[in-house]
């Protein structure tokens, strides 16, 4: 359809609103009689509450109340609880927590929230919080994914008796075990995958007006879509009625998986409003989110691969530690199975596959998804091995790849776990990112930065991912009177540019003008009763495929229409590019909305209108894949590298809108260069976390970033009618294995095989110079 339909680069409805200072955020909201809360937050990582006072604090000017852990346990509220049900082999199920919204009798990591503080101000909320007095009795921290583990290691849950969630298998150890041993090359690696903060540009937020008449309650909170929060705080924790709760989204400052979760701030928020019967509103502070947003990775990883004398893979071994905390999110403890483990071992067919994970509990803020969701540790794991590979059997990185990679032959190919890849051309994918690299030319770039006294390397990185998972969303499409379309989503744009996107659908489909289509989202009340949210790389498909439903149902209402005011039979008609047309005469679909408002010039059992909702209830599911390259320099006297051109090649499927999708490559890559250079939380050894400003947490920034090269290797998906697979996690995945790769093949002359991330300039120094300091 021309300038504005499928494919391409339309710029971005959303940009000039933003840009301008005309997005509105949940703190950019005010509301008549509206009360401030402010927080006291655990300052032990583990500690039994042996005491409270909080007469200090109500005796402050302007404190309204102040709530505890024994407030909400009177009141009867729910408990943030987890629904995943894994076993072990023996059949053992997994240890469980309830976690209360704020904890009446133990603290289990430092940031957890004990009580509330509402007050007229906020300056006054957050003063009357300093003067809540907890007295405590300090416990030993489980500290550390893997030290959870070891013998004598502090319990988190003494109850369970281990820190072990579960150990969960898949495969046959035994028999992996002896094809590995008489495997003609057999390779190792031990990982890290260090933890985040996943660090969205706002801070978390929201705010709770109770309307008693009604008995309803309208929170304002950033999301990822509504619907998971108003059935969890509804449902679980507030005991309301599911349509009495209601959640607004306006702008929401960066979304990253930990947006569509439930937390005890947004019930507190909302139980006070309740309590007082008027808005209460919170806004967190960067420190509350480095404390107590969900992490994200955190993983140990113990691989082991076997490969024939061909350096084909025969067999393949992997054992997972993950911590998720000291409490289970919605997520953290599925991430390695069902994350990653719907796609592992990634790229390339391996014959037999073991696979052990342990989720274990330690004295810290919860984990859960974070862009990729299990994704980029995978494969991160499997683009480690295959490097160990090259190296073990002589063949070069890129060679080692292509002949174990899937081929298009053995598609649509079934995983280990039971997903089923539908398509994908990973060779193609990977040779056109090394040709738009020059890889060949390589070397001599090499040899001319040692003669500037720098080491240069240069990475490849081959992933695959699952998007498009809960394969149902509902979507409406409205004509206004004015002849503007409205698409009513579920799904929520945070960043996404749906606003864009869809309008270029409804144009493909419908041929109305792209800026006569105008998006609502956000809004639980307003959305289909049947739709979700945004997560998991998902809305393209499961959002695209609504549009494209409900378009059709319009079209085929619209025909009936066109044929009464064509004196004609609706069998005669066809629609192309916004006009229905007989074989002598023809209407526009404007004129046929308009008609479709004026019950005289409908046919017998036509309603008015044209305003369709659909369900989409199909197989959606798709795998993305794609090649980085990664060719940077290390300054080896002081350790800091320069990343100097980055190329990323992506098969997303049928590219909806190529400018909106290289945003979203560059937007991923830069996440993943900053697990891979700069960013990692820490813990102290008494659970304290020593990472919690900017001025400790290094963000990447400008200068850790060049000009990415983003190109397109289009295989359409085979699971959806328009193609498309999802391409939101893409930059994550790629870049950690691409740029890690890099840097050790720009230090190999120093017997380094591996370094784990962050690859800061100290830690790469102390790689350089440890054999040095050993003589």
């Amino acid at each position: 359809m021309g300038q504005f339909g499928i494919g391409q680069p339309v710029r971005r409805k959303e940009d000039t609103r933003l840009l301008t200072g005309r997005g509105q955020f949940t703190d950019d909201l005010n509301f008549e009689g509206q009360a401030w809360a402010a927080f006291v937050r655990s300052p032990h990582a583990n500690a039994k509450i042996t005491g409270v006072d909080i007469s200090a604090a109500l005796e402050l000017p302007g404190v309204i109340a102040v709530y505890t852990g024994e407030d909400i346990a009177a009141a009867g509220l729910g408990k943030l609880v987890n629904d995943a049900s894994y076993k072990d082999r023996a059949g053992t199920p997994m240890h469980k927590t309830q976690r209360e919204i704020m904890p009446t009798k133990q603290t289990r990591f430092v940031g957890e929230v004990l009580a509330m503080v509402v007050a007229e101000t906020h300056h006054e909320a957050r003063e009357a919080a300093e003067a809540v007095i907890f007295d405590f009795e300090e416990l030993p921290a489980a500290v550390g994914t893997a030290r959870a583990v070891e013998a004598g290691a502090p319990v988190v849950w003494p109850e369970f008796g281990s820190n072990v969630v579960v150990h969960w298998e898949y495969g046959d150890k035994d028999d992996v075990d002896a094809k590995l041993g008489a495997a003609a090359h057999r390779v190792s690696v031990d990982l890290v995958n260090n933890r985040l903060a996943v660090s969205p540009m706002e801070p978390r937020s929201a705010t709770a007006i109770w309307d008693a008449t009604e008995g309803g309650l309208t929170v304002y909170t950033p999301s990822q879509g509504g619907r998971r929060l108003q059935v969890a705080l509804a449902e679980n924790l507030l005991k309301l009625p599911t349509d009495k709760v209601r959640i607004i989204s306006k702008d929401t400052g960066g979304g990253f998986g930990i947006r569509s979760k439930m937390y005890p701030e947004t019930a507190m928020v909302c139980f006070a409003a309740m309590k007082l019967d008027r808005p209460v509103k919170w806004r967190g502070d960067r420190s509350e989110t480095f404390m107590s947003d969900y992490h994200g990775r955190d993983q140990v990883n113990h691989a082991e691969m076997g490969l024939d004398k061909d350096g084909r893979v025969i067999a393949l071994k992997v054992s997972t530690l993950v911590n998720v905390g000291a409490y289970l999110s919605e997520n953290g403890v599925r991430l390695p199975m069902e994350g990653g483990g719907r796609i592992i071992p990634c790229s390339y067919h391996v014959p037999d596959f073991y696979f052990s994970v342990k989720p274990v509990f330690t004295n810290t803020i919860s984990t859960d998804t974070y862009r990729g969701a299990g994704r980029p540790e995978a494969n991160f794991i499997m683009e480690r091995l295959m490097d160990a590979a090259a190296e073990a059997t002589g063949l070069a990185r890129e060679e080692v790849r292509r002949r174990n990679f899937i081929r298009e032959e053995q598609m649509p190919y079934k995983t280990h776990l039971g997903f089923t890849i539908d398509s994908g051309d990973f060779a193609g994918t990977m040779d056109k990112a090394l040709e738009a690299a020059d890889w060949k030319g390589f070397e001599a770039r090499r040899a001319e930065a040692a003669r500037h006294g720098k080491k240069r390397g240069i990475g490849v990185a081959v992933f695959i991912e699952g998007a498009g998972s809960r394969p149902t969303e509902g979507m409406r499409l409205r004509f206004e009177d004015n002849g503007d379309v409205t698409v009513y989503a579920g799904t929520y744009s945070h960043g996404q540019g749906h606003e864009t996107v869809y309008s270029q659908l409804v144009h493909e489909f419908l041929g109305v003008p792209f800026e006569n289509v105008k998006l609502v989202n956000g809004d639980t009340r307003l959305a289909p009763s049947t739709s979700i949210g945004t997560f998991g790389s998902r809305s393209s498909m499961v959002g695209g495929m609504g549009i494209k439903m409900a378009s059709a149902k319009i079209v085929e209402k619209g025909k009936k229409i066109a044929a009464h005011l064509l004196q004609s039979q609706a069998e005669q008609v066809t629609f192309e590019q916004g006009v229905f047309r007989t074989q002598t005469s023809s209407v526009s679909l404007e004129e046929v909305a308009a008609a479709s408002r004026d019950p005289s010039k409908l046919p017998d059992g036509v309603t008015p209108g044209l305003d369709e909702e659909v369900t989409f209830n199909g197989k959606a599911e798709n795998f993305p894949n794609g090649a980085h390259v990664c060719e940077l320099e290390v300054d080896p006297d002081t350790g800091v590298i320069e990343i100097v051109n980055y190329v990323a090649v992506d098969d997303c499927g049928v590219v909806l809108n190529p400018f909106i999708v290289h945003g979203q490559v560059y937007g991923g890559v830069a996440q993943g260069v900053g697990q891979a250079l700069t960013e990692n939380i820490v813990y102290d050894d008494g659970g304290q976390l020593i990472t919690a400003s900017y001025m400790d947490y290094g963000m990447p920034r400008a200068a850790h970033l060049p000009s990415i090269e983003a190109l397109f290797n289009v295989v359409p998906a085979k699971t959806n009618e328009l193609g498309v697979k999802g391409a939101g996690e893409a930059g994550a995945t790629g870049a950690p294995p691409a740029v890690v790769s890099a840097v050790v093949d720009a230090l190999k002359e120093y017997g380094i095989r591996h370094l784990d991330m962050p690859l800061t300039p100290e830690r790469v120094w102390r790689a350089i110079n440890m054999p040095m300091a050993a003589e």
